[in-house]
């Protein structure tokens, strides 16, 4: 439904003669993606580039509201496409973010960098990449690494760490003790440790919390 409510935006802001000459443009502006906004919704930061190697210009953006966060992503359509954009992934954040999550896109990978809770902080940094044989055959966004860290943000207790490879299954954890030596890092960083995590294809609606992970992780 979305994705339908932004195709009407760009094409109801192309003046009718030039809609009838050319296809939708393969790019959004901030203007016809706020109007494609639910009531409550603002955006919280977007990115455009080529996440297929199609030549056309994609979108990532997230969209929050006082109880939700969602990354989604839009891939640009070829000319003659029923809509502009297609839809391919949706990510839900924590809901309780410690200022806006940011977008990147670089060699066809998109990076979601998110700082959420309170006193007790968890940055997260989730990549993905389109597996372009799933989703009928029209791509998906794969996860392909996660990294993750919890500490205090007023220095009230230890921190841990970890950083996931999902295409090796590699995974380093570290525990981190807070610094009683003196000098200026908050955490020394302590008890690395290297394992394997093999899992089966995640996508962005599968992306698992990374504080229930690093939970699981400090068990064993």
């Amino acid at each position: 439904m979305r994705v339908l409510t932004i195709a009407a935006a760009i094409l109801l802001s192309v003046p009718i003669p030039a809609a009838a000459q050319r296809a939708p443009a393969s790019r959004l502006t901030d203007a016809q993606l706020n109007d494609s906004l639910e009531l409550g919704q603002e955006i919280e930061s977007r990115v455009d580039g080529d996440l297929n190697g199609d030549g056309l210009i994609d979108t990532a953006y997230v969209a929050g509201s006082p109880d939700a966060r969602t990354v989604t992503v839009l891939i640009a359509q070829r000319p003659g496409a029923k809509t502009p954009f297609r839809s391919i992934g949706d990510l839900k954040l924590e809901p309780s973010p410690l200022g806006p999550a940011t977008v990147s896109i670089a060699k066809g990978v998109l990076k979601v960098e998110d700082l959420t809770g309170g006193g007790t902080a968890i940055s997260a940094i989730y990549r993905f990449r389109i597996d372009p044989g799933q989703g009928k055959g029209q791509g998906r966004m794969r996860l392909i690494g996660l990294d993750a860290t919890l500490y205090s943000r007023t220095y009230a207790h230890d921190g841990y760490e970890m950083s996931w490879n999902l295409l090796t299954s590699d995974i380093v954890t570290r525990d981190l003790r807070l610094n009683k030596g003196g000098g200026d890092a908050a955490y020394d960083k302590v008890f690395e440790h290297r394992s394997r995590r093999p899992s089966k294809p995640l996508y962005m609606e599968d992306t698992p919390d990374p504080e229930m992970i690093m939970v699981d992780l400090r068990k064993r």
